[in-house]
């Protein structure tokens, strides 16, 4: 792999929002929330008021993104997670093939039983058959930190709860889109959908922008996250990466009047409080750390997942067996919904050294909340 620029180490914004019927006057000075337990009380009001004092700001450059500097930026890659084992090890892998309409289908092989403590077993991801405008709900996102560097994430197009058939709402991590504690939003954030979906990138071939952005790039309007991310956010797997998530959206490239979702067609819903002992959880993304080149969308047939905890308090993330490295953060997990549609219950955050295992935030009321602000804005 050749060598690239460097950028300061994505730790993820998050806004997440955490609304309730009524509204609060509590926060600190900042209008961050003091603790956790006030997170999950906010309202509406709450999120709205420290959206407006956070405020995110994202014109589009044209030019910024050519072919070949999307195909130099980094991966983002906060440093791997502790090596503890999780509580419930992971399902063994599947041998399922992708669904064509835009959403995995992981259906693990088996009803594993969980057993205790032990990591879950290594799984090997596998390549994603082309071209990927089959699925395009899967995507690549690019970032410029406040310093001049850039990054690049995964990232999935989910399901508008307040505009449905018309999403332009896009799910990665919240590494992916702020600094964390003590940084600032990224900017020039922009979403490629179905990136290099022909090929015509691979090796790092030189390649046309049509041909890596097969349908365009997307520039982000507006971002929500978590504050626990913005005020706790590190380099270190902790507490903040419990929930390292963010949702992006999106306006389409000059005159493209339809909404993401209309465009691809697809978008997948999200899954809140989805049942840890009934998922069967496919991740995918870009890995851009050897052996991979950030060229080639993968996947994780990972089944069952395992938990991992560094705040007690907080919903303890899933994790699962996967090879996949830096560059997959933000792509989205998958499992069958009790409809049997395929729908995301978590994004990739932080991995092991030995890119064994990778950890997501658990999506609950506070991540509920986030993308039903987001989507009302």
């Amino acid at each position: 792999m050749r060598a690239r620029g460097v950028v300061a180490a994505l730790s993820a914004v998050a806004l997440l929002a955490g609304v309730t019927a009524c509204g609060s006057d509590a926060g600190d000075g900042g209008g961050n929330p003091r603790s956790f337990a006030e997170l999950k009380r906010w309202g509406f009001s709450d999120w709205d008021r420290w959206a407006q004092r956070h405020g995110f700001r994202n014109p589009a450059v044209a030019g910024v993104w050519s072919a070949e500097t999307m195909d130099q930026a980094p991966p983002q890659q906060p440093a791997p997670a502790p090596e503890a084992p999780p509580s419930v090890s992971a399902a063994p892998a599947s041998s399922a093939a992708p669904s064509p309409s835009g959403a995995p289908s992981p259906s693990a092989a088996g009803s594993p039983s969980p057993s205790a403590g032990g990591s879950p077993p290594a799984v090997a991801a596998q390549p994603v058959p082309r071209p990927y405008t089959s699925y395009p709900a899967s995507g690549k996102v690019f970032l410029t930190a406040p310093n001049g560097g850039t990054g690049q994430c995964s990232a999935t197009v989910v399901a508008d709860p307040a505009h449905p058939g018309h999403s332009n709402l896009v799910w990665t991590a919240a590494h992916c889109v702020h600094g964390g504690k003590g940084g600032d939003w990224y900017k020039n954030l922009v979403f490629v959908p179905a990136y290099n979906s022909s090929g015509a990138a691979s090796d790092h071939h030189r390649a046309t922008l049509a041909e890596v952005a097969p349908l365009g790039q997307w520039w982000a309007d507006k971002v929500i996250t978590s504050p626990l991310w913005t005020t706790e956010g590190t380099r270190g797997g902790d507490a903040a990466n419990q929930y390292d998530f963010a949702v992006m959206k999106v306006r389409g490239p000059e005159g493209e009047s339809r909404s993401l979702e209309e465009v691809l067609g697809t978008a997948v819903p999200v899954w809140f409080d989805a049942p840890r002992e009934q998922l069967a959880i496919q991740a995918w993304g870009y890995p851009a750390l050897a052996p991979f080149d950030g060229q080639e969308l993968e996947r994780c047939d990972s089944g069952r997942p395992g938990s991992r905890s560094f705040d007690a308090a907080r919903p303890a993330m899933l994790v699962i067996g996967c090879t996949m490295t830096a560059g997959a953060s933000g792509g989205g997990w998958f499992a069958d919904g009790p409809d049997g549609r395929q729908r995301l219950v978590s994004n990739t955050s932080i991995g092991t050294q030995a890119h064994t295992a990778l950890n997501g935030p658990y999506l609950e009321g506070v991540a509920r909340q986030a993308l039903d602000y987001i989507s009302r804005k």
